[in-house]
């Protein structure tokens, strides 16, 4: 392994030197061709009039959303310009042929590049893409708004909104005359929005996978999903917050050889002392519905771990029953790593600029959304691959940092720079300081948001005889 090491510094710092003599627009397009090659999509048939070649039309794309043009054309015309001066030609000569290309081919495209990007993650991620024997992933949902066109309503609006019988609207206030019909007025249409479900990877701080829909979107059914389809490392270990409970999703990863590590409150009831697994302990409860007894299903084996973080006390469950593989101080550092997703989202909508999407239609909205993920998601791993190898820790990577470095290396393309001032120099520099922060960044005056919500505890009960029947019926139909 330190052999490896060896040979990887050695080809980074040759790869320095060498790009430290060629153009920015040179080194940013050996940089992309670096983690898409064309043999991805040996697979794939492109028409035999189509003047251009996918991995063409990926540096197209990420120069495209790469860029920080307040417009969808504008952005498009800077990129268009960028390859006719570097590569002697446009790829696609108008907007309207980049979009129609996208929507054609994002959804065969995608799943290659991902795949691609889980192969650079695990070579140059080091002992930082596994925590101890895991590979840590979290999972968690977010919106991302779309413009109000009628296309955008239709397809990612809520279609019940408003409609519902606890709808504010249709509530009468206490102590009050009941308002006229001109005073009840309908609150506007809820805001297009695009649901997001993420998983990103704990160790190394940047995305593994997503899944959209609209906004009523369910984060469960995405990740069982994601579950379903794609294929993980050994020993994926999701990190999941109290949102992601059940028993079909829990059963699902047990069934696939996956472990998880997820918050349960009161949502939850879980028994004990039901005398299944052979090994129980005081830590051990099941998750085992009435339905699911009643069907002849197995009760789910869980480990129960109590974490103090700050004044909270937080329950966790998890699938991984033995204490020398999982410790409750690892399932705390676990816990606490899971809140960078939170993180990367705010990343993606705050300094991606990619709170509000642009496209007015929701084909090109999603196509947008995907090419925005990857495309921060390379600039993530370039910098990371840099950073590595000069000794500093993943948590030490400033995103932001690392997006001004690749726009301001596309806006001077046609620049040489000096001497450590080039792309992987740079990337390598873009770290967060090492200051301390003296004082509190909560404001001095905060809104009055009533009681906040909690997750609760989760419901733990003896097994009654009745479980135990249910126990024994299930014993005898296996057999």
């Amino acid at each position: 392994m330190g052999k490896v090491k060896k040979q990887r510094k050695k080809v980074n710092r040759i790869s320095r030197t060498q790009h430290g003599k060629k153009l920015n627009g040179q080194t940013l397009r050996s940089a992309v061709k670096w983690a898409v090659q064309g043999k991805m999509f040996s697979g794939l048939k492109i028409h035999a009039n189509t003047t251009w070649k996918l991995t063409e039309l990926i540096v197209l794309s990420m120069i495209w959303v790469w860029s920080d043009n307040k417009t969808l054309t504008g952005a498009f015309d800077e990129a268009n310009l960028w390859t006719i001066r570097l590569l002697g030609r446009s790829i696609l000569g108008t907007f309207q042929g980049l979009m129609g290309a996208l929507v054609t081919w994002t959804k065969p495209v995608v799943p290659l590049m991902q795949r691609r990007f889980h192969e650079l993650m695990e070579e140059w991620g080091g002992a930082h893409f596994r925590f101890r024997r895991w590979v840590p992933m979290a999972v968690d949902g977010s919106r991302v708004s779309v413009p109000r066109t009628r296309p955008n309503e239709a397809a990612f609006c809520a279609k019940n909104y408003g409609h519902g019988n606890t709808a504010k609207y249709r509530k009468p206030k206490r102590g009050k005359k009941k308002r006229s019909r001109r005073a009840s007025k309908k609150p506007a249409p809820q805001r297009p929005q695009i649901w997001t479900t993420l998983l990103w990877h704990m160790g190394l701080k940047m995305p593994w996978g997503w899944r959209t829909g609209a906004s009523d979107s369910s984060e469960r059914k995405h990740f069982q999903e994601i579950l379903e389809e794609e294929e993980f490392p050994e020993n994926t270990l999701f990190c999941c917050d109290a949102g992601f409970v059940g028993y079909d999703l829990w059963k699902t990863m047990i069934d696939r050889g996956h472990h998880f590590l997820i918050r349960v409150g009161g949502n939850v009831d879980l028994l004990q002392e039901l005398g299944y697994y052979s090994g129980e302990t005081d830590g051990i409860v099941y998750l085992w519905p009435k339905q699911m007894a009643m069907a002849k299903q197995p009760p789910l084996v869980l480990r129960l771990i109590k974490i103090q973080i700050g004044k909270a006390e937080i329950v966790l469950v998890t699938n991984v029953l033995s204490n020398s593989r999982m410790t409750a101080k690892q399932a705390k550092i676990l816990y606490k790593m899971r809140w960078g997703v939170e993180v990367q989202f705010r990343t993606l909508k705050q300094t991606f600029e990619r709170r509000m999407l642009r496209s007015r239609t929701p084909n090109r909205a999603l196509v947008e959304l995907d090419w925005s993920l990857l495309g921060l998601w390379l600039i993530q791993l370039f910098a990371i691959k840099e950073q590595i190898d000069l000794g500093h820790l993943p948590e030490r990577c400033s995103v932001g940092l690392a997006i001004n470095v690749i726009r301001d290396t596309f806006q001077r393309s046609f620049e040489r720079p000096d001497r450590g001032e080039d792309l992987y120099s740079r990337l390598g520099d873009a770290v967060k300081d090492r200051y301390i922060r003296k004082k509190s960044k909560q404001g001095r005056y905060q809104p009055d948001k009533g009681r906040r919500p909690s997750c609760g505890k989760p419901i733990i009960i003896q097994a009654t005889e009745e479980h135990k029947k249910w126990l024994q019926k299930y014993l005898e139909s296996v057999v």
